[in-house]
């Protein structure tokens, strides 16, 4: 039955019901004794009753098709809606849920090609770095060297704090270069480039502790650099906002296939603070690789990154 026929027949059977009873035992005198309002009254309050309750019953579907519209998110995939029996709003429910099915297709392969894209401008990027910034660095340190060693006494020591300068400059490039373009994922393998990064973010005030799992089951290169990524971007927004001291970094096999991968802090936690261009960047990057990703604070404090990988993303 049609939305339009059944609020119809609602506030029909209460009219009829009204009708009914001028037929009934019901009398009106004039002027309205007491009683007799107290009759109407009690009446015209159950029949108002009777058509909100029937009506709530009626548009309750519609209702919870409106939350489930305000509460879609592209990024947490495979949330659909109920279809409720038949009629217009179990039609509409199925062209809601269709249309949700198509935009997280089109999102997919929309993040894709971006997420494509930017992997080779950041190989681009330090590839340039690598050659030209790098290279002239190491000309200048060198030119600084031989300077240093001809010059004067007294102008010994400046030449050489500009080239300390110069040699940090530089380790801080190809410090640059390898986080846009993680050269040791791609020649020494997943477990070698987690520890790398963990070493990489360690410093005096925050440690990282590598857990990697022996014997986890060979990946894909897609699903390689997902998880990497993730775990770059976790250990950043811990180094940067956690105010942590330290960070597990775990990998493991999850018991039905595929790997888990966490990165546990002692920091402050997330609280209710809005998901930034950083999560965002992590869920899309999950997206591609249909893996669950879970942002929490710590049952004990601070922050837990999960990302887990579909049994499939094993590679044979």
């Amino acid at each position: 039955m049609s939305l339009y026929w059944r609020v119809f027949l609602l506030n029909a059977s209460v009219l009829v019901v009204a009708v009914l009873l001028l037929f009934g035992p019901v009398t009106v005198s004039t002027p309205v004794l007491l009683g007799e309002a107290v009759v109407l009254v009690a009446g015209l309050a159950a029949m108002l009753l009777a058509n909100a309750l029937l009506l709530r019953v009626g548009l309750a579907p519609l209702q919870r098709l409106t939350r489930a519209m305000r509460t879609a998110d592209l990024l947490r995939p495979g949330r659909r809606t109920a279809v409720p029996g038949r009629g217009e709003i179990a039609d509409l429910t199925r062209t809601f849920n269709t249309m949700l099915d198509r935009l997280e297709a089109e999102r997919a392969t929309s993040t894709a090609r971006v997420l494509s894209a930017q992997e080779e401008e950041r190989r681009r990027i330090a590839q340039e770095l690598h050659d030209e910034v790098g290279q002239t660095l190491t000309a200048v340190l060198l030119q600084l060297k031989h300077a240093a060693s001809h010059a004067p006494d007294e102008l010994r020591p400046e030449l050489h704090q500009a080239q300390e300068t110069t040699r940090a400059g530089l380790d801080e490039i190809r410090r640059i270069a390898r986080r846009l373009r993680p050269g040791v994922l791609e020649e020494l393998g997943l477990h070698s480039a987690l520890r790398s990064l963990a070493s990489e973010f360690s410093t005096r005030s925050l440690t990282v502790r590598p857990h990697i799992e022996p014997g986890l089951p060979k990946l894909d290169d897609a699903t390689e650099l997902v998880l990497y990524r993730v775990a770059q971007e976790g250990l950043t927004n811990t180094a940067r906002h956690a105010d942590a001291t330290q960070v597990d970094l775990r990998l493991r096999r999850r018991p039905g296939g595929g790997v888990c991968l966490l990165v546990k802090d002692d920091g402050r936690g997330i609280g209710r603070a809005p998901d930034g261009a950083g999560l965002q960047g992590m869920r899309e990057r999950a997206l591609l690789i249909g893996a669950e990703l879970t942002v929490r604070d710590g049952r004990f404090g601070g922050t837990e990154v999960h990302l887990s990988t579909p049994p499939d993303k094993a590679m044979s």
